[in-house]
């Protein structure tokens, strides 16, 4: 059964290119959702998926971030399922 997270990650996430780090991850494994920066300076993360393992892979992969970034914490809480076609940059 497939579920639907949403991930705040706080830190220095925008303006380093980080939107675009999550998109290729997100796309190299095939999860569908949306990445979005947030006015307070995080960046939220949509994904649906069904292995709770793929889930802490990917959050894994959050905390590496790009090169200029510095991810201080990724939380992490199911919700109601939300359906999409393809993984986006909002």
């Amino acid at each position: 059964m497939v579920n639907t997270y949403l991930l705040n990650v706080t830190g220095h996430v925008q303006g380093v290119g980080y939107r675009r780090f999550v998109l290729s991850v997100a796309k190299a494994l095939d999860y569908v959702g949306y990445v979005k920066n947030l006015a307070d300076g995080s960046v939220e993360v949509v994904i649906n998926t069904e292995f709770e393992e793929e889930l802490e892979f990917f959050i894994s992969k959050l905390y590496d971030g790009t090169l200029f970034s510095a991810v201080h914490d990724v939380t992490c809480k199911k919700i109601e399922m939300m359906i999409f076609d393809d993984f986006e940059k909002r």
